[in-house]
């Protein structure tokens, strides 16, 4: 291929470090690192230097925290996102965010090409190069890890003491994470045994839940349309909405999650999360909708969950299909208004009330005490029917059997 200018997704860790002198080398092409800045704290810190001293011609870091959680965060949560029973999917949502934006830098800067860290056995590589399909088809795409001859992390390391590249990565220390404002994940190296718990030193966000405070804490989150929108009555932005819920939810140890997940190239994986404000958020949620969204309405949203989880899983976020469920998903959420009252502790997050303006919970239908409004008598008829077809059915199989 022939290239001039590269846009390369960095993150400063040990692929993209490598990926940055090994583009240079391999194709004589300036390369610009975009560094997508979603909550990544500390991690960001001296990556404009590091890029520039392996060979970047520039660097792009952009603040992108409120568009990744109101734009991407807060639609997954509205429609119930989660993965095979546990995966908030963190790292699913943010993908389609960085690889957009790769785009829209690409042609800001002329550039003829993008490049990512993604593995060829991983479901990284399919999100970001779905939505470079999705959004620019024509954009000249290398993905290194299905070009390069290193077929392993150590080679990798090997590579970085060869061309003088600091990473984060070590013998000592060897696995990679990635941090957003929803979680950090933790795979491969010594994670890669399914059967060995992690070190509990390895985690960055949350406190053992043995280490956690003895008394518990109370905390209250306000709904507008399936949206959370303020907590302890303070209205907050999308982006520290969730920063404080990840520091509450920290602090009491919640969110964290070890599990062995279907990736979509195959073959199963091993991934350690936290996702403390994330864990507390969709318990809020579902408190909300339960007193506020119609039976018929929860069971078929409910149905659809398992299919929206698996388009962002598999990185077809910006897929027609994906637009369809979207809609149909905020649709269920115009009546979702109100509060949700959870206790934090140790590990726990247990809610322990709900209310709203809107609620369908009437007290005068639901009590057990004498009332003027429900009719008892009328659940005769209403049971009949119900079991109409079990009646027939019986009947029909007692006769075949005489």
């Amino acid at each position: 291929m022939d290239v001039q200018k590269v846009v390369l997704a960095y993150s400063g860790g040990l692929d993209t470090s490598i990926i940055l002198k090994w583009l240079i080398e391999t194709y004589h092409c300036d390369v610009i690192a975009f560094v997508a800045d979603l909550g990544q704290e500390e991690e960001l810190s001296g990556l404009e230097g590091k890029a520039r001293n392996t060979g970047a011609v520039k660097t792009r870091i952009e603040d992108l925290r409120e568009e990744f959680v109101r734009d991407f965060v807060f639609p997954a949560f509205r429609a119930g996102a989660v993965y095979e029973g546990h995966y908030l999917l963190g790292t699913s949502i943010a993908r389609p965010l960085i690889a957009k934006r790769q785009i829209e830098i690409a042609a800001e800067e002329s550039a003829d090409a993008v490049s990512h860290g993604a593995t060829g056995k991983g479901n990284d590589q399919v999100r970001f190069e779905l939505t470079y399909m999705a959004l620019r088809p024509d954009i000249k795409v290398i993905a290194p890890w299905r070009e390069w001859d290193m077929k392993s992390r150590n080679a990798l390391l090997n590579f970085a003491r060869k061309h003088g590249i600091p990473v984060p990565v070590t013998q000592e220390k060897p696995y990679s994470c990635d941090r957003n404002l929803l979680h950090v994940s933790y795979e491969g190296g010594i994670l890669e045994d399914p059967w060995m718990e992690p070190d509990p030193r390895m985690f960055t966000m949350t406190v053992s839940p043995e280490e956690a405070p003895d008394r518990s804490e109370v905390v209250e989150i306000d709904y507008e349309r399936g949206n959370p929108v303020a907590i302890d009555g303070e209205r907050l932005s999308p982006g520290n909405l969730l920063a404080k819920l990840n520091n509450l939810g920290g602090r009491h140890g919640i969110g964290r999650v070890d599990l062995v997940e279907s990736r979509f190239v195959g073959m199963k994986s091993r991934g350690v999360y936290e996702t403390p404000g994330g864990t507390i958020m969709r318990a809020a949620h579902r408190a909300v909708e339960s007193i506020t969204m119609d039976r018929e309405v929860m069971h078929i949203r409910d149905s659809l969950v398992p299919q929206y989880s698996r388009l962002v899983y598999n990185g077809f976020w910006y897929s027609p299909e994906m637009r369809m469920l979207q809609t149909m998903m905020d649709l269920a959420q115009e009546n979702v208004w109100g509060t949700a009252r959870l206790k934090l502790y140790k590990g726990s997050c247990r809610v322990i009330g709900r209310k709203s303006d809107y609620s369908l919970y009437q007290p005068n239908f639901a009590t057990f005490e004498e009332d003027d409004v429900y009719c008892q008598n009328d659940a005769t008829g209403f049971i009949k029917l119900q079991g109409l077809r079990l009646h027939i059915e019986s009947l029909v199989r007692n006769k075949k059997a005489q």
